[in-house]
């Protein structure tokens, strides 16, 4: 029997698991992916990627092709819509919603910019090339069967009679994880709640009911047929969910590709309609979130950590987070940077997130409307419910652990994301344009940042020095840009130190007097040196 040795063992294809592969290989760390089904599914469960995502692919070089296979929404889209039939809503009394560009993902808050909706197979076929180039190993087709772990490794089992000896593995596998049935992690949340609902990807050129203009999706709310059609590419490809009910005997194979075809044409108000059904998936709105999102050296990401009710798109992004913030942390003790106890903060700061997006998540789908309105009034009957603006759930989440010195978890009593990004350790750094490409978050790759103000020349030196003491790669930086200090909460002398991911580690309002020796008991305390 064949035995592969590899530093991280993905198990699971779907984008999260790719997301972690892609990641990965940033950050120099050899993976394996395996995945039961033939190659990237067709068929997308979610469509709808955040400021921070992109910031993600941004940071990778991935953000601009990603960008190109979005639907373009730059001049306007129309948000979500409804009506008995696509054919009798009449889109032009519709007003557009803010154009994507200029929206809250854009400007001054963010320089990570998508110019519509990103179906999942879209950015799947992005993300699987760029991790072969990028050295992951891709092998669909194949399942796991088992694993074991002890103090060194993990061995895992595959379907194909090979053996994976790994450092660690990822389970990427999702909602109804094997992985984390194996470890005997439970789930807590409301579970599956709604009525079975079946999604089915067509082909169907729709442009003479839309004309010209884009929507997220359409509520469909006719005698004859209700569920919800979504865009895909704005034209030609689509999705439709609708519900079915077991308990009148209903099951999933009474929805043929006629049946299928003959609900389309309803939905959408045309009985001659030429539909291709491509595809149809069951599915069922679920909120639930693991006990335990690491054991040993095993972690779970994406839906088999937390599964999040589509309603605000938080569930793809959230998974994607997960990633990125296990990735650095996984490189940094493969290279011997940092001890494993860093290993452990991923837990404590995704699984708080991860809870925190999910409430948001059952709050609207309790009260959908305030998801949607971007009334003056709306923001009150938000906070009235407890719900936070979604800018703030995407972008503005604080992480609470010993990876960060000095945090303040609790967020500001505020919509307003750009006063949340305030420089609080914890915190995403805030984005400041250096010049009409060059963004502050762009200063952050593999590498610690300390990234000092006007005149913090003596944090830069001392930086330097630390870093090579412990052998720590890190780059520093004065930032010369007056509102830059005002921005990160410091004086014109202080800096800030920020982790690969992006996040702000500890914060120096002023210098220090010996900021050197500082630096270096940060970085210690951090990595578990």
């Amino acid at each position: 029997m064949s035995e592969t040795r590899v530093p991280v063992l993905i198990v699971g294809g779907g984008s999260v698991g790719l997301f972690a592969a892609v990641f990965l290989a940033y950050h120099g760390v050899s993976a394996l992916l395996v995945e039961g089904a033939a190659g990237p599914s067709i068929h997308p469960r979610a469509t709808g990627l955040g400021p921070r995502t992109m910031e993600f692919l941004r940071q990778v070089g991935l953000a601009q092709e990603v960008d190109a296979v979005a639907v373009d929404m730059s001049a306007g889209s129309l948000g979500k819509i409804a009506g008995p039939t696509l054919a009798a809503v009449d889109l032009s009394a519709v007003p557009d919603a803010p154009p994507i560009r200029t929206g809250w993902g854009s400007g001054r808050v963010s320089p990570a910019m998508i110019r519509g909706i990103c179906a999942q197979d879209r950015l799947d076929q992005v993300l699987a090339p760029a991790a072969a180039e990028r050295g992951v190993t891709l092998r669909y087709s194949t399942r796991l069967t088992s694993f074991e772990q002890d103090a060194a490794g993990v061995t895992a089992h595959l379907d194909d009679g090979t053996t994976v000896r790994a450092d660690y593995l990822i389970a990427a596998d999702g909602v109804r994880s094997g992985v984390r049935d194996a470890l005997g992690i439970e789930t807590t949340g409301p579970g599956s709640f709604g009525n079975p609902k079946v999604s089915m990807l067509f082909r169907a050129d729709l442009r003479p009911y839309t004309h010209g203009r884009h929507f997220a999706n359409c509520d469909i709310t006719g005698p004859d047929v209700q569920g919800m059609l979504a865009t895909v590419d704005g034209a030609k490809e689509w999705i439709f969910h609708t519900d079915y009910h077991p308990d009148n005997g209903e099951t999933v194979e009474d929805f043929t590709e006629e049946r299928c075809a003959d609900l389309i044409r309803t939905a959408v108000g045309d009985p001659a309609l030429e539909v291709e059904v491509r595809s149809r998936l069951p599915w069922r709105i679920r909120g639930l979130l693991a006990d335990k999102f690491q054991r040993g050296r095993v972690f779970l990401v994406g839906d088999a950590a937390h599964s999040v009710p589509p309603q605000g798109a938080f569930g793809l992004n959230t998974g994607a987070a997960d990633a990125h913030n296990l990735a650095w942390k996984l490189a940094a003790v493969l290279h011997g940077q940092a001890g494993p106890a860093l290993l452990e903060t991923y837990e404590t700061e995704r699984r708080s997130v991860a809870s925190f997006t999910l409430a948001q998540a059952l709050l609207r789908v309790a009260n959908p409307r305030l998801h949607w309105d971007m009334s003056p009034a709306a923001g009150a009957a938000r906070a009235a419910v407890g719900m936070a603006a979604a800018p703030v759930v995407q972008l503005g989440y604080r992480y609470d652990s010993t990876a960060v010195i000095d945090p303040d978890p609790r967020l500001p009593d505020t919509e307003d994301v750009e006063r949340v990004l305030d420089g609080t350790p914890g915190s995403r750094l805030p984005h400041l344009w250096l010049d009409e490409t060059r963004s502050t978050l762009d200063l952050v790759r593999t590498e610690f940042a300390l990234l000092a103000g006007p005149d913090g020349a003596a944090w830069v030196r001392a930086a330097g020095e630390a870093a090579a003491r412990l052998g720590i790669p890190l780059v520093a930086t004065v930032i010369e840009a007056n509102e830059w200090p005002e921005r990160v909460g410091i004086d014109a002398d202080g800096a800030v130190l920020v982790r690969p991911d992006q996040v702000i580690v500890w914060r120096a309002p002023t210098s220090g007097a010996d900021p050197a020796d500082v630096i270096g008991q940060v970085l210690r305390r951090v990595l578990d040196r």
